[in-house]
């Protein structure tokens, strides 16, 4: 059950910038959630949530507070539930149908993607990954549906991220592979990837 009606973004370039502008939207509103902390490329990130008009006057402060290491941003004024629980963690069980990657160079980028994907098409966004230490400060969505679904949701975040520089790729599998299946119902992080039995060769 979504928890904050409106949610925002906003990844920075410099630590102690980021840190700072912790500080600022802290002491303009009463938001009611934050994270925030470090992430990859020595990148800081923070999310808000709360009501619509304390979330935009946070964000705001925020961005005047440091608008030179300001890397990307996103408001998301009625937040889909799905990119909510996301944004927080949680993650959907993989169903045997079409899968969609989206990779994009910000969180914040992503995120916005997302929610234009699941706003217009009957998609399940099963995991989101936001520039953990091993990605290089990417963003990682992945879609699950059927598969006109998938192919509608990912011409949407296509459209509205085509021309942006944040914009890195998307990859559509029509059929996956049931292992692969298997694998991704654990996530996409490799470290807590588990070795899969195949039935493939062995070389005794």
């Amino acid at each position: 059950m979504k928890k904050h009606p409106a949610l925002a973004l906003i990844e920075f370039s410099s630590l102690a910038d980021g840190l700072y502008c912790t500080d600022a939207v802290l002491k303009k509103a009463p938001i009611a959630m934050l994270k925030s902390g470090t992430v990859s490329r020595g990148r800081y990130l923070v999310i808000l949530g709360g009501s619509t008009a304390a979330v935009e006057e946070s964000l705001h402060a925020a961005l005047a507070a440091a608008p030179a290491s300001l890397l990307d941003h996103a408001f998301l004024p009625d937040a889909h539930d799905q990119v909510h629980d996301a944004l927080l963690g949680l993650r959907q069980p993989v169903i045997p149908d079409a899968l969609a990657m989206l990779e994009t160079d910000t969180v914040a980028a992503n995120v916005r993607a997302a929610e234009q994907a699941l706003k217009g098409a009957r998609v399940r966004l099963t995991e989101l990954r936001l520039a953990e230490y091993e990605m290089s400060g990417k963003a990682l969505s992945l879609f699950n549906g059927a598969l006109h679904e998938i192919e509608a949701a990912m011409e949407l975040a296509g459209a509205f991220l085509r021309g942006r520089k944040e914009y890195i790729r998307h990859r559509i599998v029509a059929r996956p592979h049931e292992a692969l299946l298997r694998q991704l119902d654990r996530g996409t992080r490799f470290a807590e990837a588990q070795p899969l039995a195949l039935e493939g060769e062995e070389v005794s």
